[in-house]
């Protein structure tokens, strides 16, 4: 009865209303894109006598066209000078980095559809509705900026699709392997209150040069002399977008390696010890991990705040008889109301929701404890707001079936300490699902089959 389906759309959505540009990996634009004081454009790499639906690389059982690769990196290209970043000297790394991309969003949905992972087309159509909705236009108007772009509604639907695809591939892969304990909770709060450092939020930009578990000595120090020329460009004054753009193996590289604002707790000890003594604009030394090598520049910082949290609380139970293939809405309404008929004739309510309802809550006679606001469905919360102490609401209809709530009680809650280990928890759980998604990316990506055909066959 919980809510559970909190899909992260990324923030190219909000990009594309204020810019008109879909920040995404894959993108396709096709008009041309101006490039300041140069006689060329990035797209002039590809007006060749090859034809722009070549193939150029085979991932898994799906094709990477020219054409697509061509588009995307006018995307890119455009997204970089929206953020008043030059393009790389060498577009042959731009070329390089966004194949990449390309290349591993590709195998994510390979995997997702040899997992069974799929959205639905009601799903899309919510989630679309409610992007339309959060940046206050209607679903018309919402087309209307699209095609105005140039970006078919279809094609946009498709990257919604692929996108909630990938979030849910990601989300099952961190719940298998992601695990916060009420220690490691302590210990971060212990941090924050001790330590000025574990207090703050930064603002960063970086540059990552990955290295896998299967290189060799030579290969690893191929990629510490390429991070040794990145950082070099970087001290010699070069702009940190662009040389994160031209080195950077991150996936946020083409948006110039900008990280927003995290905890330092998130960022783990090793980066937030050295985070701590620098200020805005400063560069910290190469740092090597067992992902790579990183280079951190600290845009800014700030103090976390922690504001005392007050709300209503409603202690509550129910019973419902949900909707599916066995019960139909008609017959589900049909057994809430003779079960609400029995209620009204002085029949106890824990003992009919022990009996007849089918949630999880049933063997606690449909208790469901104190309910912050937010924590349930939206039709629920509203009936349950309505109802004074002990009365039983009419039936009430949600996504899961058909519902009869009663108030058990009500009560002012200070919530912060709640809270912040909410917060703790979030924070420890975003640390390690970075460390668990980059592996779980570079084992996808040296086991998919990945055929580059970048030369004239």
């Amino acid at each position: 009865m919980h809510q559970r389906n909190h899909f992260c759309i990324f923030l190219f959505v909000a990009l594309l209303i204020s810019q008109f540009a879909i920040a995404q990996d894959k993108a396709t634009e096709t008009q041309e894109i101006p490039l300041g004081p140069t006689t060329h454009s990035i797209s002039d790499e590809y007006q060749t006598t090859k034809p722009l639906n070549r193939i150029i690389a085979v991932v898994n059982e799906d094709v990477i066209t020219e054409k697509e690769l061509h588009d995307a990196i006018k995307t890119a290209s455009k997204r970089l000078q929206s953020q008043g970043v030059q393009l790389p000297a060498d577009p042959q790394a731009l070329h390089n980095q966004v194949l990449e991309t390309i290349i591993t969003k590709r195998i994510q949905l390979h995997h997702a559809k040899e997992v069974g992972l799929s959205v639905t087309d009601k799903e899309i159509d919510e989630t679309i509705s409610r992007i339309a909705d959060e940046n206050k236009l209607t679903p018309a108007e919402f087309t209307n900026v699209l095609e105005k772009d140039g970006i078919s509604f279809g094609k946009f639907r498709n990257e919604i699709r692929d996108e909630m695809i990938i979030s849910r591939l990601r989300d099952r892969e961190i719940k298998t392997q992601v695990n916060v304990t009420d220690g490691e909770i302590d210990n971060f709060l212990r941090t924050q209150d001790t330590s000025s450092i574990g207090s703050d939020e930064y603002r960063l930009a970086h540059i990552l040069i990955l290295v896998s578990e299967n290189m060799n000595s030579t290969q690893i120090q191929q990629k510490k002399e390429r991070a040794d020329l990145a950082y070099a460009k970087l001290k010699e004054g070069v702009e940190f977008a662009k040389v994160a753009a031209e080195f950077s193996d991150s996936a946020d590289a083409a948006q110039g390696g900008i990280v927003e604002w995290r905890p330092a707790s998130q960022l783990g000890p090793q980066f937030s010890e050295l985070l701590g003594t620098m200020q805005p604009g400063d560069l910290t030394q190469i740092i090597q991990s067992p992902a790579g090598f990183h280079i951190f520049k600290l845009l800014d910082r700030r103090a976390m705040e922690v504001p005392t949290v007050i709300i209503n609380q409603t202690k509550a139970r129910h019973i419902l008889i949900k909707i599916n293939e066995l019960t139909s809405d008609s017959e589900a309404k049909s057994k809430i109301v003779k079960l609400k008929e029995r209620l009204n004739k002085g029949e106890k309510f824990e003992e009919l929701a022990k009996l007849y309802s089918e949630d999880a809550s049933n063997s606690s006679g449909g208790n469901l404890g104190w309910l912050s606001p937010g924590d349930t469905v939206l039709p629920f919360e509203q009936a349950m707001n309505d109802l004074q102490l002990e009365e039983v609401s009419e039936p009430v209809k949600s996504q899961f079936g058909w519902h009869l709530i009663q108030v058990i009680e009500r009560r002012t809650q200070d919530v912060s300490t709640d809270r912040r280990k909410q917060k703790a928890r979030e924070a420890i759980r975003a640390r390690k699902s970075d460390v668990v998604i980059q592996e779980w990316l570079r084992q996808l990506r040296d086991q998919a089959y990945v055929e580059l055909r970048m030369d004239d066959e």
